[in-house]
């Protein structure tokens, strides 16, 4: 394991050192990522000041469920960012290298990419997630917080795994499949509203089969001490995290069976 963090940890620092060869560029970009996600964020507002509140929500709670449901999606998609590349390598048959080498083909591949030029979108994510929590005179307890911090690393777990999982399907069909999209960017944004003004079918979808509600919706109730009108319990909404681990164990699974199916194109 300590093997692993330092080779991750290698891939960081490589990728830190290349990005800000071009200070001026990776700013700028940096910068246009923040503005792109406030622009985001505009629609949540535009939507709250034309209907007050939404499912009996205020403005600063969506706020603050906005806040976590982007810090944790920022950071996947800096850290696990080289699966939305895969597709080119399985074509160009450099993803044969990889497999030469003595270490996890999935960390390789998830180092092989690292934009940390996402800090645009997590700097914006963290004003959010503070301003919705100064607007409700949040008092952080020890319990919130670790509650807070659960829910971001089984988030950072659950995007990388659904990004995991769209790379996996690249050793089958080449091309990257637009579906899974609708689980990774569209989750994003059905995850910053409040799950209960969704359909029963849909609910069921992103809580089972596809556990966001679990790293957004429930344990920010939790947070803000709120009861769920859907019926779920405290210790629920506390521990239910954690599904974000085991959905990401699941899709490394499939990974490896599609290590395993892997042809090379013999280029």
């Amino acid at each position: 394991m300590r093997d692993t963090l330092h080779l991750y940890g290698s891939y960081l620092a490589a990728s830190l050192r290349s990005q800000l060869q071009y200070r001026a560029s990776f700013l700028m970009m940096t910068a246009a990522v923040g503005a792109t996600s406030f622009l985001e964020f505009a629609t949540v507002w535009a939507l709250f000041e034309r209907f007050g509140r939404l499912a009996d929500w205020s403005l600063p709670e969506a706020a603050v469920l906005y806040g976590l449901v982007n810090v944790a999606f920022a950071l996947s998609e800096a850290l696990a960012r080289g699966f939305d590349d895969f597709p080119s390598m399985v074509r160009s048959g450099s993803f044969d290298r990889v497999l030469l080498r003595p270490r996890s083909t999935a960390l390789q591949v998830a180092g092989s990419r690292i934009q940390l030029m996402r800090i645009g979108r997590l700097l914006q994510a963290l004003l959010v997630l503070a301003w919705g929590a100064h607007a409700l005179q949040i008092r952080w307890t020890l319990e919130q917080v670790g509650i807070a911090c659960l829910a971001i690393g089984g988030g950072v777990a659950l995007f990388s795994g659904l990004l995991v999982l769209q790379a996996t399907f690249s050793f089958w069909s080449t091309e990257s499949l637009e579906v899974f999209n609708i689980a990774t960017y569209g989750g994003v944004e059905t995850t910053q509203y409040p799950l209960s003004v969704y359909r029963r079918e849909l609910r069921t979808f992103f809580t089972w089969f596809v556990p966001l509600a679990t790293v957004t919706y429930f344990p920010t109730l939790a947070i803000l001490n709120r009861s769920d009108p859907l019926g779920s319990t405290r210790a629920f909404q506390t521990w239910c995290p954690l599904l974000g681990w085991l959905f990401l164990a699941i899709c490394l699974q499939i990974w490896e069976i599609g290590v395993r199916h892997y042809r090379s194109t013999g280029s």
